[in-house]
């Protein structure tokens, strides 16, 4: 048998396109040419050393032999590697690892790979939204090493919740009966900005009139997203660690009143807002276990878990990790509109009877993200919000459209290259009407999709414009009726200058009106307004080990003129930010 010579970086794209996307964190599962096209970019970025190879039979017996090879870890490594996956990978590739924004990392597919390739993608990352955990310094080399070879084994199944271990981390601090009946401050409580501080395992209260931290209250690991009650007196917030606590406004110093733990990994939380029902009832939702929980508006106390385990839409394959993505509560039904990522189906959960409630599941898309509503408008004003919710379907690079009326899918909509709306972003173009707009980790262009099937029938349900963005890795957009801008950041680009950087684009014209560095350290992320629309807030993402003064802070531009007004700093690994006003109204 003739002997064959090949190159260590053709083995690197070949093993890569086995794994669908190249190991990236945000990539895809199917082998597709434009992602072997992404892989060949990759090796641009990795740091891969071409090393000839002489390929004999035997070779190729040794070789195979050595990727059925299970790497080995001490006890201590093994917990060490395991804890570093939950905060760092699980959130992208899933507790089992079977993939979702991020591939597979099954064995089965990672030890095709190799320790060194293995350790090369997770230090450097690549273009389409794996971090460079290395490059950042989140990782060390040896700690690089040591996920590289996790990753090449089993996944530890990890344990189950009962209601009765959440209730033993139920707690309420202050009972309601003893909470005020007003506020006692004199503070426009309306205006308070909740800042979550990542790493920090807080949130800052911060006055948004005064500029001052009014208070830093523990919150649990790195918060996901903050929900406003209906009235917007009471902050939830839900922590990736699955801890959620209640914050309430109005006393002297906001702090937390109630807190609990209803899962190990979670994402979403939100209350009951239709009329009769206003904050009875708080709904979690989980990555691990998958399920959701529902729980007393006012006291946290679990009462009620669903679990979302099931098939899913398109093969009916039974999946045993499908973890609840976004959750967001309608104001026209008593109903939370709950998205199930890993089998495409969005759930409509009647909350009128919550010891058995009413579920009506949707097929809709596989891997299901997060999103937001769409907007009604009069002429340019906005009056509130419209029956369609629009999510994410990331991996399938899609919109899904929700109609909460008629209680159907109205729509999938194709977009670019996995859309991250947030909540996206609502505005009425002069040509094509109310619009609804995502940005996508893997593409450099904003995704305009027509709202308005009534006035605007021919732009409905459609992507009319793409706006191009200077680089890809985005995150998060935001507007605001009084602004006329819309705001785009660009955390997870490879580029760290534009890490460090965000752009303002001209809500008529969707030309790009200024791009500019926020600070000359970390990564701008997230945006925010004040009540009124007067300022837009951004938040730099530093490092909870870093010097003072470069651990995170955020800054206050002017909404109309881009003019730096202020910054506040000394706020540890400072990311989301929500406004209460703008949040209990659903302005974005």
């Amino acid at each position: 048998m003739r002997e064959r010579r090949i190159f260590l970086t053709i083995l690197l794209l070949l093993t890569a396109v086995l794994l669908g996307t190249a190991l990236t964190a945000c990539g895809g599962q199917e082998a597709a040419t434009p992602e072997v096209k992404e892989v060949v970019k990759t090796v641009e970025v990795v740091k891969t050393v071409v090393v000839t190879v002489e390929v004999t039979p035997e070779a190729t017996e040794a070789t195979e032999e050595a990727a059925a090879e299970e790497p080995l870890l001490t006890d201590e490594e093994f917990e060490k590697a395991k804890q570093i996956y939950f905060d760092r990978c699980a959130g992208c590739h899933g507790v089992l690892r079977k993939g979702a924004t991020g591939p597979s990392l099954e064995p089965e597919n990672t030890r095709r790979l190799g320790t060194n390739n293995l350790a090369s993608i997770i230090f450097n990352g690549t273009a389409k939204g794996m971090p460079d955990w290395g490059k950042q310094g989140v990782l060390s080399e040896e700690e690089t090493i040591l996920m590289a070879k996790y990753v090449q084994m089993d996944p530890p199944m990890p344990p189950e919740m009962s209601l009765e271990q959440m209730k033993e981390a139920w707690e309420v601090i202050v009972p309601p009966e003893e909470r005020p009946t007003e506020p006692q401050h004199s503070r426009n409580w309306k205006n308070f900005f909740v800042v979550i501080l990542r790493d920090a395992g807080k949130v800052a209260v911060i006055d948004g009139d005064t500029k001052e931290v009014v208070n830093i209250v523990e919150s649990g690991y790195a918060t996901h997203i903050v929900r406003m009650s209906k009235s917007g007196r009471y902050v939830y917030t839900i922590g990736r660690d699955g801890k959620v606590g209640l914050i309430d406004l109005w006393m002297e110093t906001p702090d937390l009143v109630a807190k609990t733990k209803v899962c190990y990994d979670a994402r979403s939380v939100d209350t009951s807002k239709y009329a009769g029902y206003e904050d009875k009832y708080a709904i979690v939702g989980c990555y691990w276990p998958p399920h959701f929980v529902i729980l007393d508006g006012e006291t946290l106390e679990p009462f009620k878990i669903v679990s979302t385990r099931s098939y899913t839409y398109d093969t009916e394959e039974y999946h045993p990790e499908p973890r609840v993505a976004s959750i967001v509560a309608s104001h026209a039904k008593p109903q939370w509109v709950v998205n199930v990522k890993e089998t495409g189906q969005v759930w409509l959960v009647d909350y009128s009877d919550p010891n058995n409630p009413t579920i009506k599941m949707l097929e809709a898309e596989r891997f299901l993200h997060d999103g937001g509503w769409a907007m009604e408008w009069n002429g340019t004003q906005r009056v509130g919000l419209s029956p369609y919710f629009l999510v994410a379907a990331n991996m399938r690079n899609k919109v899904v459209v929700v109609n909460t009326e008629d209680e159907k899918i109205e729509a999938i909509v194709p977009v670019g290259t996995k859309p991250h709306p947030g909540r996206g972003a609502n505005w009425v173009h002069p040509e094509y009407g109310p619009v609804w707009a995502t940005g996508h980790l893997g593409d450099n262009f904003i995704a305009l999709i027509g709202v308005d099937p009534e006035g605007h029938p021919d732009q409905a349900w459609k992507m009319v414009a793409r706006i191009e963005l200077p680089a890809a890795g985005n995150l998060f957009i935001k507007t605001h009726p009084n602004s006329p801008y819309l705001f785009v950041d660009f955390p997870i680009t490879n580029d760290e200058k534009m890490q460090r950087s965000v752009c303002a684009i001209n809500k008529e014209t969707l030309e790009t009106e200024k791009c500019w560095e926020v600070a000359d350290y970390g990564r701008a992320v997230h945006f925010e307004f004040n009540q009124d629309g007067s300022e837009v807030w951004v938040s730099v993402w530093g490092k909870i080990d870093a010097p003072e003064g470069q651990q995170g802070e955020v800054v206050v531009y002017d909404a109309q003129t881009l003019e730096e007004i202020a910054r506040i700093p000394n706020l540890p690994t400072a990311t989301g930010k929500f406004n209460v006003f703008n949040t209990m109204n659903d302005i974005y």
